[in-house]
């Protein structure tokens, strides 16, 4: 039995936060009802969003899979009718329609909670429900990366930020989403009454960035962002083997590692070096210690220090490809790729599992994403 059999989810979502949460829930035994426009979530056609000419959107299906999709007109009173009733009967409302959407739509945490006190109310929006700028449209590229000042630590200062990769700061928005539905739904056993769970992609990105914005808060002052040859921790940093294959070294504990570092380079040498004898002596000596491993790096494939690094235990990773990733057996052992069925006719999909496993439960994802009012009629014909 999955851990969520029995719960029922109403999703008013779009794009990728809120839908990710609701697919967590529905890959953990709930049944989700995804509730879309007439024109459908815009994710379904993301790489069309891009100049593509593809009808295939693995994002959306990734998204999406396993639950129940209908159409509502909610400009209409007939489609409020019908999703006030999914929600007499829902355990759990997932949305990332912005607070102004919601209050004209009569559908604010407030309004539900009135009109329905068991109603677990999960919202994700980019900037929260109060200040200023709670109506401004939030992507996690800009509400979760460059306001929350990620983007602006992932470069040394006066360098232009890098390009961010879609999705990661939804992800980890919609996980926190995941959580708190959880602990009020816990609560709700106890007390019976539910509650709202507010999460924004702003507030998931200072969370995330809490090491740097714990010390700017601290010291007043931003720490510094060095490029890799004059790296503060040279056993902490990344390094390209013969092959042009990179990896990282992960010794954080610089006086724990560098013995065995220096035994899998055959540098015992750089160990009675008296400028990288201690963690403030290396410190010192950043440029240098890392031109020489820069130098002896290069003298082997990345295979070959694998067997080095395992042998004198040396903690450490490849910096993988998406091809590697995708071909890692280690990735697979842990569950992180699932397939699931593609959506309407499209062939089955290979895609990311989500992150937790419950032990004893089968994780494989119970449908594919459901076409544009694929269960319009069936959900329907439940509620009468």
């Amino acid at each position: 039995m999955r851990p969520l059999e029995g719960y029922s989810v109403v999703e008013l979502g779009m794009w990728v936060a809120a839908p990710a949460a609701a697919t967590m829930l529905a890959d953990w035994g709930a049944d989700v009802i995804k509730v879309e426009a007439p024109t459908g979530d815009p994710n379904r056609y993301t790489l069309k969003h891009v100049g593509q000419d593809i009808d295939s959107a693995p994002p959306f299906e990734t998204d999406n899979r396993g639950k129940r999709g209908i159409v509502l007109d909610l400009r209409s009173q007939e489609g409020k009718d019908v999703l006030e009733r999914l929600l007499e009967r829902a355990d759990v409302f997932v949305t990332n329609l912005r607070p102004g959407a919601l209050e004209r739509l009569g559908l604010s945490p407030d309004e539900l909670r009135t009109r329905h006190p068991r109603l677990v109310v999960g919202t994700l929006t980019g900037y929260g429900w109060t200040g200023a700028e709670r109506d401004r449209a939030g992507y996690d590229v800009s509400a979760f990366w460059a306001r929350p000042g990620i983007a602006a630590m992932l470069n040394p200062a006066g360098e232009p930020p890098p390009g961010i990769r879609p999705g990661l700061g939804d992800r980890t928005a919609a996980a926190n989403l995941v959580a708190g539905v959880l602990a009020a739904l816990l609560r709700r056993e106890r007390t019976g009454e539910g509650g709202v769970v507010d999460v924004s992609l702003l507030r998931s990105g200072t969370y995330a960035n809490g090491n740097d914005l714990a010390l700017q808060n601290f010291f007043g002052k931003r720490g510094r962002t060095r490029h890799r040859t004059e790296h503060e921790s040279p056993l902490y940093n990344s390094y390209r083997a013969a092959d042009d294959r990179w990896f990282w070294l992960v010794g954080l504990e610089g006086n724990r590692h560098w013995p065995g570092v220096v035994k899998a380079l055959g540098r015992e040498d750089l160990g009675t070096d008296e400028r990288f004898a201690t963690g403030k002596a290396r410190r010192g000596h950043v440029r240098e210690l890392i031109a020489a491993f820069d130098e002896e790096f290069a003298k082997r494939p990345l295979d070959e220090w694998a067997e080095r690094f395992d042998a004198e235990g040396v903690w450490w990773a490849p910096v993988q490809t998406l091809a590697e990733v995708a071909a890692d057996p280690q990735a697979e052992a842990v569950g992180a790729f699932v397939e699931q069925p593609g959506m309407g006719d499209a062939p089955p999909l290979r895609t990311v599992a989500t992150p937790v496993a419950f032990w004893g439960v089968d994780e494989k994802p119970r449908g594919g994403a459901p076409t544009l009012g694929e269960h319009t009629d069936e959900v329907l014909r439940e509620l009468n």
